[in-house]
């Protein structure tokens, strides 16, 4: 036989190279990958969908685990099994992870109903678009749209009349209020 080769505990075998970007053309097509899989990741309806999957099949483990601790403990109950000597899976923590997937399913649908109210509130409140850059949008786009610094500008406009309309309403509540 040959000899083999063989590497100690600190050793780690060779990891081949990845190229990076040589070119800028290279890095410019990278560039829209990134941007995509980072709306993914964002995207809460897309992990929702992504979680169904390892729902479903948690809840197949569940319910297999249960019905194999319900006949064991029949067979238990009839007499024909004595003992314990099968392991049992632990039904607590398929459970567990069940609820665990359910309370992110949960949590990413909030999300999105909020978002969508959000947007919904923009949409009544702040009708034009807003540019995607700090710059100022180009002549020949349709429509009007707000530069994020009018953007800006605006949200702060807004959350001074708040602030105002929370003092004027305070102000009278205290007024309303009988004297001390």
């Amino acid at each position: 036989m040959p000899p083999m080769q063989q590497q100690g505990p600190g050793v780690m075998p060779p990891v081949p190279q990845q190229p990076g970007p040589g070119t800028p053309q290279q890095a410019q097509q990278l560039q829209p990958q990134i941007q995509q899989q980072a709306q993914e990741k964002l995207d809460n309806i897309s992990k929702v969908k992504s979680l169904m999957t390892p729902l479903r099949e948690s809840l197949a483990l569940t319910l297999k685990t249960a019905a194999q601790i319900l006949h064991q403990n029949s067979l238990v109950d009839v007499g024909s099994l004595k003992g314990v000597d099968v392991p049992v899976p632990r039904f607590d923590k398929n459970m567990e992870e069940f609820y665990s997937l359910c309370d992110q399913i949960e949590l990413h649908l909030k999300t999105s109903i909020e978002c969508l109210t959000q947007g919904a509130a923009s949409q009544r409140y702040l009708p034009l678009p807003v540019a995607l850059t700090r710059t100022d949008p180009l002549p020949n786009q349709e429509g009007a749209a707000l530069t994020y610094p009018q953007y800006l500008n605006t949200v702060r406009a807004q959350v001074s009349f708040a602030k105002e309309v929370h003092d004027m309403l305070d102000s009278a509540a205290q007024n309303v209020a009988p004297g001390e």
